[in-house]
């Protein structure tokens, strides 16, 4: 595909949708008779292009990977330590592998995001891409979408059924007196970035999720999510902040901004 383009958005999306091209022809490759087999080599597979393509194209930038034990532990990795480093690629090479091991889904995702010490946000976020491989497109920082529009219903009428993106396989507990509460509809999807990239494109109005979770599960949505212009948060309100020393990231809520005040509320009523 020769060479890459420089600035990091654009390179974002690049090596999103290589690493996708490449798990959709695995996929095709292997097949689904193995399930376990299918999502150990689709980690692999595409952990191994991003992590060789960044040490080709981004050498003096430090890495923090879902699939790099690692990396994720404070001292040098590779010669650069991520606490120290200026630059921090935060990388979910298949988010979703449940998914990506079942046929027929396509709510999976390859995350690519960028960490810069000197950025102008509290998350510290300055590129990103959310790869959807098996739904063919990519949403990037480069050429981040349109803020979703307001549904006809909910521009004319003052009553409005919320849709909320929730996990499959572990939502939290307090979603449903949540959604009750506000008036919602769950929408049960797979991986994070399914979710999050569902509330950039307008298909849901807010995601939700408490009960542990990792910077790499949400870098990249955030980075395209908040180049949007949608809200994003702690669920008690507070920054989500990236590249800290313990990788944690537990909780997080999306949405239009014009819901995030009445979904806060609710979250602080219900979250405990």
């Amino acid at each position: 595909m020769g060479s890459p383009p420089m600035i990091d958005g654009a390179f974002a999306r690049w090596l999103a949708d290589r690493a996708g091209q490449a798990l959709v022809e695995l996929r095709a490759e292997l097949g689904f008779a193995d399930a376990g087999a299918l999502k150990s080599a689709g980690d692999k597979v595409s952990h191994d292009l991003i992590r060789s393509e960044l040490a080709k194209w981004r050498p003096g930038d430090a890495v923090l990977s879902e699939e790099d034990e690692g990396s994720r532990l404070v001292g040098a990795v590779g010669g650069v330590s991520r606490l120290t480093a200026d630059r921090v690629w935060i990388i979910d090479p298949l988010d979703g592998t449940r998914e990506f091991s079942e046929p027929g889904r396509s709510d999976w995702a390859v995350h690519v995001a960028l960490w810069a010490r000197n950025a102008p946000s509290p998350h510290g976020l300055v590129a990103g891409a959310v790869g959807l491989p098996a739904q063919h497109r990519v949403l990037a920082t480069d050429y981040p979408p349109a803020y979703p529009p307001m549904t006809v219903e909910a521009a004319t009428s003052g009553a409005r059924t919320l849709r909320l993106a929730a996990s499959r396989s572990r939502p939290p507990a307090f979603l449903t007196a949540l959604a009750d509460d506000v008036g919602a509809q769950l929408v049960p999807m797979g991986s994070a970035g399914a979710k999050i990239a569902a509330v950039v494109t307008g298909d849901v109005d807010a995601y939700i999720h408490a009960g542990g979770q990792y910077e790499w599960d949400s870098a990249a949505p955030i980075a395209v999510a908040t180049a949007t212009g949608l809200h994003a948060s702690r669920i008690d309100g507070s920054a989500l902040r990236y590249n800290e020393a313990d990788p944690r990231l537990p909780d997080l809520l999306v949405c239009r901004k014009d819901l995030a005040s009445r979904l806060l509320a609710a979250l602080q009523r219900h979250s405990g």
